[in-house]
């Protein structure tokens, strides 16, 4: 028999996931702030729409969340109208949310005593991977809690991975942050100098990307880079959020991450030209605009 799902957050990401669920038969209720959303989602998809979160919460045998931060999080569940007090026995929480590493671990011990078990599962592949079903999930938390919702994760996953205790999927989150942080940069350059020096960017690209500079980066970013089309994909602001988090865990932990610091740096560049909106490849676009 399947079990009862509820889904917090249909931003960018929550609303095509959420739909993938739905259409692939899972009995769905839905929860956003903004109640607008939820009635847009509604009209696209199979779901039974929730006005407060207790509804949801007692209605609900897992619960995936996928908000903005800690704070979101964190007010979801122990809020004024927060669910904590009306879940069930037994309940598992999904949150897709990106978030520190010490939230699971706080949250999973008073969770705890309410028989509710709380799992870390940050995602990669951005909107269009949401929108595709083809997300990488990495999870954090009990792992028996993993094994019951590692199918019903598939519906909008193409991969998906058990990374151990609770901060797990946070921590591997920030690796991939800190990677991709540095590989648009390296792009971003890349794109630069070729122009700079009279190639065509557009052979160079078609000419690498099938060596060992290749990356999702390249493949999925370089043709809208070179037109300067930044309207799309995964915020400045949102990124970082993410890297102040991987910078406050790497000064805490004494941990090297120089070339992620001056990424932030040209992040924050951006951010005060007004593009937070921007992709993050819009690195390319504090070259050549800014400096």
């Amino acid at each position: 028999m399947q079990k009862a799902l509820g889904f917090i957050g249909l931003g960018i990401m929550g609303f095509p996931m959420a739909g993938h669920l739905a259409t692939n038969g899972y009995k769905l209720t839905v929860f956003n702030r903004t109640l607008r959303k939820s009635q847009d989602w509604i009209k696209k998809y199979n779901g039974t729409l929730c006005e407060s979160l207790s509804e949801l919460a007692e209605s609900s045998e897992v619960i995936f969340l996928c908000v903005g931060n800690d704070i979101d999080v964190k007010n979801i569940i122990n809020g004024d109208d927060g669910i904590i007090n009306y879940l069930k026995p037994g309940t598992i929480l999904v949150d897709h949310t990106t978030t520190s590493a010490e939230l699971p671990i706080e949250l999973n011990k008073s969770l705890h005593l309410k028989e509710v078990s709380f799992l870390d599962a940050p995602v990669s592949g951005g909107q269009a991977g949401a929108e595709s079903g083809i997300l990488s999930v990495m999870v954090g938390g009990n792992k028996e809690s993993y094994e019951d919702v590692k199918e019903i994760i598939g519906t909008y996953s193409k991969f998906i991975k058990y990374m151990g205790e609770s901060g797990s999927g946070q921590l591997t989150k920030m690796v991939n942050q800190i990677c991709i942080a540095g590989l648009i940069q390296a792009l971003a350059e890349g794109i630069n100098f070729s122009d700079e020096v009279g190639l065509n960017t557009k052979d160079v690209i078609e000419v690498i990307s099938k060596g060992a500079a290749q990356s999702w980066q390249m493949e999925n970013r370089w043709e809208t880079m070179i037109n300067g089309e930044y309207d799309h994909g995964f915020a400045v602001d949102l990124m970082r959020k993410d890297l102040d988090i991987i910078l406050k865990k790497a000064e805490k932990n004494n941990i090297s991450i120089d070339i992620t610091k001056v990424v932030n740096n040209y992040y924050k560049d951006i951010q005060k030209a007004g593009g937070g909106r921007l992709d993050t490849s819009s690195l390319l676009k504090r070259i050549k605009d800014l400096i």
